[in-house]
């Protein structure tokens, strides 16, 4: 059984990470088979209704899924040591259903063609993809998306409670992941009314995750500590408040 689990482990993460690169081409519109884009137009009520289904049932997975209730529970039936891998993979299951299924509204809002801007752009877009990714190993990476979970179950270690840190990019916004999805959301020299939409959705779905879910629950597992922290680091946007 802890093979099974370790090898289901490494699955998951597998799949989060091939996914997790196509959303930036998806987002991007770089070097992926069907991005934002690409599809066949229909009536934009049409569009907006299926686009607006695809993200809610992302955003109530990956909420939903994420609470400490949820966890407590879901954790009786699949095990501590799986837990964070079937969210990843569940969460790279319902981004994967909204790639497929994503109808584009291809209306331009704005495009910028010089050359020279838009690549300054697209590298603001990819130095926003760098953030959201070093952010993570600026925590641990691996307890992030379940492999360490399942190593340690394999090899029979006690899980330890990792330490709280505010290293690096922590001590300028609390959430320098989400900050990263936000500067990938925006960053873009071409977007179309079908972007818009998804980048108003999905910033709005940031926000409100962040601020009424998850600052929550870090602040229920966290303390005084976190307190603190609020005080002296902005939530999402460094240097200019937002606590």
């Amino acid at each position: 059984m802890k093979v099974f689990t370790f090898v289901y482990g490494i699955i998951a993460y597998a799949i989060f990470f091939v996914t997790f690169l196509y959303a930036a081409g998806f987002m991007g519109n770089l070097l992926v088979p069907k991005d934002i884009d690409t599809g066949i137009d229909t009536t934009i009520f049409y569009a907006s209704m299926v686009n607006t289904l695809l993200l809610a049932i992302f955003a109530i997975q990956h909420s939903l899924m994420a609470r400490p209730a949820f966890k407590a529970w879901w954790t009786k039936i699949i095990g501590k040591a799986a837990e964070r891998s079937t969210y990843v993979l569940f969460s790279s299951l319902a981004l994967i259903l909204l790639f497929w299924k994503w109808i584009p509204i291809k209306d331009v809002v704005w495009e910028v063609q010089h050359p020279t801007i838009s690549a300054i752009i697209t590298g603001i877009f990819l130095l926003g993809l760098a953030v959201v990714l070093l952010s993570t190993f600026m925590i641990n990476h691996f307890d992030l998306f379940g492999l360490k979970q399942v190593y340690e179950n394999l090899i029979g270690r006690e899980p330890k409670k990792l330490a709280f840190t505010t290293n690096y990019f922590y001590g300028f916004v609390r959430h320098p992941i989400m900050l990263g999805f936000l500067i990938m959301l925006w960053a873009v020299p071409k977007m179309s009314l079908g972007h818009l939409f998804f980048s108003l959705g999905s910033t709005a779905y940031i926000f409100i995750a962040v601020k009424y879910l998850e600052e929550k629950d870090l602040q229920k597992l966290i303390g005084e500590k976190y307190t603190d922290y609020k005080k002296k680091v902005p939530m999402l946007i460094p240097f200019i408040g937002w606590k």
